[in-house]
């Protein structure tokens, strides 16, 4: 029996399905509709009539263009009860549907099983998770065994593409990690473990401890454990010494195991030192006339003074803070000499301000708002997350960019077509002086379409106006986000290449147009390889990955799979952008 396949067949649905080695039941394809009923999560609903999509490719791919809206899957599938032998924990069945473009919610047998992101109208409004694996439990008691089940899966897609892309949906036997958690956090210096369960099991926990000066370990400790659904169980641990805990707990019914540890933070890395140490880029381009903003990145104990030999006509520093200032009339080649000074010692560096045509000479190093705050974002918060970047000490390493992302907008334009921005950002010329005056750069958001990924207007048809007006606030960096402009690229009905490019080249020339230096960053996501042209537009870099998101997965896919064949297109200038660094648990996303 361990080489036989099992197949299903269902002569009113022509669906895939097959059960492997007893162990699951996978399902290839299914009906699907655009629109929304509630009706249609009810087994009994007649959906005879709807067509048959595959589940490994996107609704797009198969001749759907559904924008902004919602579509149905229904899946037909005979469970057997066989498949309940080859649970390890009785009880319960895990339905794994892959990754979803863009928000799911899912019914079995008209039975609510499950929710992945948010939509319009939800209390936390539309928030994506194409990219994240919708795995569900559901209980034995809402299977239908050995009968046909009905998997009723709500879609909403954001922007096209949408739909089920990664392949056959599985109906499997859960392991312990799917139906149960272990988590160790840090309670204010104090170690908490958690387990709980969605299901009633038992089991031992061992508890190991190791000096992580000594390297002893001590004397192990051994506990039984009683799991019950809503019920976790919480241990507080204090933590006196520098010290490894490793928590292993392994279920009686199945033999399984749980892991996680907890280690006293520490820091083996030598502290900077007090003395001054210059730690910014050797280099810095301005176009001629352009406002020079530059903060000299000197690490060391506070208060210093700065100094610069070599400053060119027009060009003026704040011995204080340690900033640049003013603009240069010539192009050329500037050599500086940057030192800093302290009750410790003092320091030099040697510096090139390069005024020409090329800016952007070394990678951009900053803050963005989204991950952050998201919507909420405010003009008093991002002035708190500048000032956490000097008294923190990242401005004295070169991070020098504060950019605000989505949620700064008006509701509307005004009358006149001109962009504002909302009550939570009362001055944004202020802001933007105060960030100025800080050696600080300021930067913000948009896209070529009519209405930005969170709902408020974007540029198209007014890329002349809102590059005017960034440009009175003193924006040095705009992030240009595809988005809605998709909506305008299908209608037009050209797909060439030109055509996708055509809104980023229109934004540049406006861009250009301005006296001061505006960093142009492009978030093309939407099918094009934006870095093999994102120079002919004369973009300053581009987004090379889809949204980076809090997990180990998404870190190594961003960083370690998808960037390494794109250096040759990155340069001083023009850099390749695999969106923003994740550092730590973001929370909301």
């Amino acid at each position: 029996m361990n080489n036989l396949r099992f197949f299903f067949l269902l002569l009113f649905l022509p669906v895939a399905v097959s059960l492997a080695q007893a162990q699951e039941v996978t399902v290839d394809n299914a009906r699907f509709h655009v629109g929304d009923n509630p009706a249609w999560s009810a087994p009994a609903f007649d959906d005879s009539s709807w067509p048959v999509l595959s589940l490994d490719r996107d609704w797009n791919e198969q001749g759907v263009r559904n924008a902004h809206a919602y579509g149905w899957y229904r899946l037909h599938v005979v469970i057997p009860s066989s498949l309940k032998k080859a649970c390890p924990l009785p009880g319960m069945l895990l339905l794994n549907l892959g990754s979803i473009d863009d928000v799911d919610e899912t019914w079995l047998n008209g039975h609510y099983v499950g929710k992945t992101g948010t939509v319009p109208g939800d209390p936390e409004n539309y928030h994506t998770r194409f990219d994240w694996p919708r795995r569900y439990v559901v209980p034995w008691s809402e299977v239908e065994w050995d009968r046909e089940n009905v998997i009723a899966v709500r879609v909403y897609n954001g922007d096209d593409p949408g739909g089920f892309y990664e392949g056959a949906v599985r109906i499997e036997a859960p392991t312990l990690s799917e139906v149960a958690r272990l988590t160790v956090t840090d309670e204010n210096g104090r170690c908490k473990l958690t387990i709980d369960a969605d299901v009633e099991t038992s089991g031992t926990l061992l508890i190991e401890s190791l000096d992580l000066y000594t390297e002893k370990a001590e004397a192990p400790v051994t506990r039984k454990v009683k799991l019950t659904p809503g019920k976790p169980m919480e241990i507080l641990l204090p933590v006196t010494s520098v010290k490894r805990l490793t928590f292993t707990y392994t279920d009686k019914t199945c033999g399984e195991k749980l892991t996680g540890s907890y280690s006293t933070r520490y820091i083996l890395t030598p502290p900077a030192p007090v003395t001054p140490r210059y730690n910014g880029p050797l280099v810095f381009g301005v176009r001629p006339g352009s406002p020079v903003i530059f903060r000299l990145a000197f690490s060391g104990e506070k208060p210093m003074e700065y100094a610069v030999e070599g400053l060119p006509e027009g060009v003026v520093l704040d011995p204080e803070k340690g900033v640049l200032s003013g603009s240069v009339a010539e192009a050329g080649d500037y050599p500086l000499v940057f030192t800093a000074t302290n009750a410790k010692g003092s320091t030099s560096a040697s510096f090139t301000l390069k005024v020409g045509e090329k800016i952007a000479l070394t990678p951009p190093m900053g803050w963005n708002s989204w991950n952050c705050w998201g919507l909420s974002v405010s003009q008093k918060k991002v002035m708190a997350s500048a000032l956490a970047f000097i008294e923190r000490g990242l401005a004295d390493y070169g991070y020098s960019y504060i950019n605000i992302d989505d949620g700064w907008e008006a509701v509307e334009r005004r009358s006149d077509g001109y962009i504002e921005a909302n009550e939570k950002f009362p001055d944004m010329k202020a802001l933007g002086d105060w960030l100025h005056s800080n050696g600080l750069r300021f930067g913000i958001y948009s896209g070529p379409g009519e209405r930005t990924c969170g709902g408020f207007p974007a540029s198209l048809d007014h890329e002349r106006q809102d590059a005017e007006v960034w440009n009175s606030w003193g924006v040095d960096y705009l992030k240009y986000d595809w988005c809605s402009y998709r909506e305008v690229y299908e209608a037009e009905g050209d797909h060439s290449i030109s055509a996708y490019v055509r809104p980023f080249i229109k934004m540049r020339e406006y861009l250009r147009e301005q006296p001061r230096d505006i960093f142009y960053s492009l978030s093309p996501i939407g099918g094009s390889e934006s870095w093999t042209w994102g120079l002919s537009v004369d973009a300053n870099s581009w987004r090379t990955t889809p949204d980076i998101t809090d997990t180990w997965e998404s870190l190594y896919h961003t960083g370690f799979v998808l960037q390494p064949d794109l250096y040759p297109y990155s340069a001083p200038g023009h850099w390749n952008d695999p969106d923003m660094l994740v550092v730590g648990k973001v929370g909301w996303s």
